[in-house]
């Protein structure tokens, strides 16, 4: 995704508009293979061994390649630095174009 490193925006502390740093976080850690709920921990504890139909802990069928993925765009956290007073906004996921268009609020 194209974004500029720079951008003139409103600053809530200086209250007033100024240069601010553009700066792309990522969106956050990924959950665990043990978290609770998740196929791997059911694994573990043994559910889905042994003899018969396993029902839900059996194989799946496979995707087809036109079914794998819907998204087209990514997700961005954007993290927004004022030139002025040094303080920074957090602008949270927003799906953005993958153009090299300017962001603005």
């Amino acid at each position: 995704m194209k974004i500029p490193k720079t951008t003139n925006r409103y600053c809530s502390h200086c209250n007033k508009k100024t240069g601010q740093k553009i700066k792309l976080v990522s969106t956050g850690a990924k959950r665990g293979t043990l978290t609770r709920g998740s196929i791997t921990r059911a694994k573990a504890r043994g559910l889905g061994r042994g003899i018969g139909n396993k029902g839900k802990w059996g194989s799946k069928p496979a995707v087809s390649k036109f079914k794998r993925k819907s998204k087209i765009t990514k997700k961005t956290n954007i993290m927004y630095t004022c030139s002025v007073c040094g303080k920074s906004k957090y602008r949270q996921g927003r799906r953005n174009k993958r153009s090299g268009k300017q962001l603005q609020e």
